[in-house]
């Protein structure tokens, strides 16, 4: 397929970016500044983008089969945090502009304020009040893209990224904030960054998620 990767240089983008062209996809990679991506191939194109302003995004999408995002932004505790809705927004309306229809994002275990109570003590009190404000603005974009009628979307809710080896193994899902055991509390809390871009290609054969959120985490 054609794939754009948005979030292409964060760490999580760059092993969506490595194994999409494993897997024979060809890839334009939207950067901010082309020289942090380290990767190159002869079905890669690196461009230099604006994810805020559809009209530059949609010069890349035209063509493209899907977007795949990434994307991250850094928590702030005075200002909140706004990145994630405003380049979904303009990401959104690129894609219309050019007919492409489907777009799988990432976002995070917890983004509903709310479905943190199961959690750990250091996760509930410690992490979660810590990266509210990146969490928050991941919740008002999940909940945007659910009043999205006209594109074929899919979330994708990692718990804790680790840079650790892709595995083969086995992923487990549950269409909610969490993967939750039998008695409701989490399984695990953390997955390795290239599972989360291996989960994220699969749905490019798969209408499984479609229009829904799915939190994961590997066996």
């Amino acid at each position: 397929m054609k794939i754009a990767v948005v979030g292409a240089t964060g760490q999580t983008g760059q092993q969506l970016v490595s194994q999409a062209l494993q897997q024979g996809h060809s890839v334009t990679a939207l950067v901010r500044n082309p020289g942090k991506l380290t990767v190159t191939h002869d079905n890669l194109k690196v461009v230099e983008a604006d994810i805020f302003s559809e009209d530059n995004l949609k010069l890349h999408f035209k063509g493209q089969d899907a977007v795949l995002s990434c994307l991250g932004f850094p928590i702030s505790f005075f200002y909140g945090v706004t990145g994630y809705t405003q380049s979904m927004k303009a990401v959104l309306n690129a894609m219309r502009e050019v007919k492409v229809n489907r777009i799988i994002t990432m976002t995070s275990w917890y983004t509903d304020p709310n479905s943190g109570s199961n959690s750990s003590y250091f996760i509930r009190f410690m992490l979660l009040p810590m990266i509210r404000s990146v969490l928050n603005n991941m919740y008002e974009m999940e909940n945007f893209l659910k009043q999205t009628e006209d594109i074929n979307w899919t979330v994708v809710r990692p718990p804790g990224l680790k840079n650790t080896p892709t595995t083969a193994n086995e992923f487990l899902t549950h269409e909610g904030y969490y993967v939750p055991d039998e008695n409701g509390l989490p399984i695990g809390q953390s997955v390795s960054r290239g599972d989360v871009a291996r989960f994220m290609l699969s749905l490019l054969n798969n209408n499984a998620w479609m229009k829904k959120a799915v939190a994961i985490i590997t066996k």
